[in-house]
C-alpha cells in the first residue's frame, strides 16, 4: 500500500503566492521523480484549541494560515528514492537555504505515514 509524508506549516498569508510557486516549483520536482499525489491546502476552519489543535501545533501567529500538505509515494522504498533525487536536485538548492523559505521553517511539523486505508 501507498506511503505518505506530511506536512503542517505557519505561513504568513502575506507569503501566499511565493509559497504557491515554490510548491509547484517543488511539486513538478518531485512528480518528476515518481511521486504519486503532491498536495497543498489552505485551512479555512481550524479552530483554536486548549489542548490540541493545528494552530497550536505550529505557534500560529497573527497574520498566519495554517497550510496542510502531503505528498504520496508507491512506497516507503520509493519514497526514500524520490526524496534523495529531489533533495539533490540542482533545482532545489534555493529552497534549501532555510533563508529563502517563505515561512519559518523550524515551526513546521513533517513526517512519514504507511497508508492504511486507502478507500
Amino acid at each position: 500500500m501507498a506511503y505518505v509524508d506530511g506536512f503542517v506549516i505557519p505561513l504568513p498569508k502575506e507569503n501566499l503566492e511565493a509559497y504557491l510557486d515554490m510548491s509547484r516549483q517543488c511539486g513538478a520536482i518531485w512528480k518528476e521523480y515518481g511521486a504519486l499525489e503532491f498536495r497543498e491546502c489552505v485551512g479555512d476552519d481550524i479552530p483554536p484549541g486548549k489542548v490540541t489543535s493545528f494552530p497550536l501545533s505550529v505557534d500560529l501567529r497573527d497574520g498566519e494560515a495554517v497550510v496542510f500538505s502531503w505528498i504520496v509515494y508507491a512506497s516507503r522504498a520509493e519514497r526514500d528514492a524520490i526524496n534523495d533525487k529531489a533533495m539533490n536536485d540542482p533545482r532545489m538548492a534555493h529552497f534549501m537555504d532555510p533563508t529563502n523559505l517563505p515561512f519559518d521553517g523550524k515551526r513546521m511539523i513533517y513526517g512519514g505515514f504507511e497508508m492504511m486505508i486507502d478507500l
